[in-house]
């Protein structure tokens, strides 16, 4: 079992920043890719981002490459999304994903964006005033 809990949520302006954490327990992080989901009302978890255990590969939404970006440190079993320039739109309750398969696997964006994760976090709140 992996517990998975998501901070750094919160209100900002357009054209702000926010980063948001993820820290995981209970299994080895190493072996697992991580994700990053979100949700907005009335609308489906749609995925924003995704890295391999190594941290050597990373994967991007259209909507946030070049604005967001992920990263982990395995040693302090944390995984990040840092947002920049963000924008109305963005706002939603974003999610932390964990899959063991998913880390050791070697697909292309497609097979990381679908939302078949092992392990969810609870959600944290990002609202972005204009």
């Amino acid at each position: 079992q992996v517990q998975l809990v998501e901070s750094g949520g919160g209100l900002v302006q357009a054209g702000g920043s926010l980063r948001l954490s993820c820290a995981a327990s209970g299994r080895t992080f190493s072996n697992y890719a991580m994700g990053w989901f979100r949700q907005a009302p009335g609308k489906e978890r749609e995925f924003v981002a995704a890295i391999k255990w190594s941290g050597s590969n990373t994967y991007y939404a259209d909507s946030v490459e070049g604005r967001f970006t992920i990263s982990r440190d395995n040693a302090k079993t944390t995984v990040y999304l840092q947002m920049n320039s963000l924008k109305p739109e963005d706002t939603a309750v974003y999610y932390c994903a964990a899959d063991r398969t998913k880390g050791l696997s070697y697909a292309s964006r497609g097979y990381y964006s679908r939302p078949d994760w092992d392990y969810w976090g609870q959600g944290t709140q990002v609202t972005v005033s204009s």
